[in-house]
């Protein structure tokens, strides 16, 4: 407790030993809480949630939003590891939005270039895209990172191959030959 009656210090955030994911814990024979289910032919896995009337909006421009695609991509990769009801379809949402946003930036960068001009004085400035891709990017890093955790702590399944995060280049590289 310090002088002005605060509590300060304690255990960081993210501090301490990290955890190994659940599929190395069964690997090593350690005690993994893993259900069993009974086996019986009549499990059936939950649908996807429905994407929301705003990540299908059309643009300004006339363009679409990528993030229906998005969110259905992770959506299925998510269900292959058996993790789908374990991340939030808030955390989904915003996901598939920061993606597509990112997207719409990095398309506008193309189209308009690094420059933009000063409304007041008229002189060469650097994009106000480039600093909003930049601030997506990390958006999508940060959520990305929630996502893939929640999948690598819970998953029975190793998870190797690409992820929807690995595709994200592809698909900027894809929406400009459109």
């Amino acid at each position: 407790m310090a002088k002005d009656g605060t509590r300060r210090g304690g255990k960081r955030a993210g501090a301490g030993r990290k955890s190994k994911p659940l599929i190395e814990k069964i690997n090593a024979g350690l005690d993994a809480k893993v259900i069993d289910l009974p086996e019986t032919e009549d499990l059936s896995g939950a649908d996807m949630p429905l994407v929301k009337d705003y990540m299908k909006r059309k643009q300004r421009d006339g363009s679409d939003l990528y993030a229906e695609e998005i969110y259905t991509e992770t959506w299925d990769w998510l269900k292959k590891f058996s993790c789908e009801q374990l991340v939030g379809t808030q955390l989904l949402n915003q996901y598939a939005m920061s993606v597509s946003r990112w997207i719409q930036c990095e398309e506008a960068i193309s189209e308009f270039g690094f420059l933009a001009k000063h409304p007041t004085t008229g002189q060469a400035i650097a994009s106000p895209y480039v600093s909003m891709s930049q601030n997506y990017m990390k958006q999508v890093n940060q959520i990305w990172y929630q996502i893939y955790d929640i999948v690598k702590e819970n998953s029975s399944i190793d998870y190797e191959g690409a992820t929807p995060q690995d595709d994200v280049m592809e698909r900027l590289l894809r929406t400009r030959k459109r």
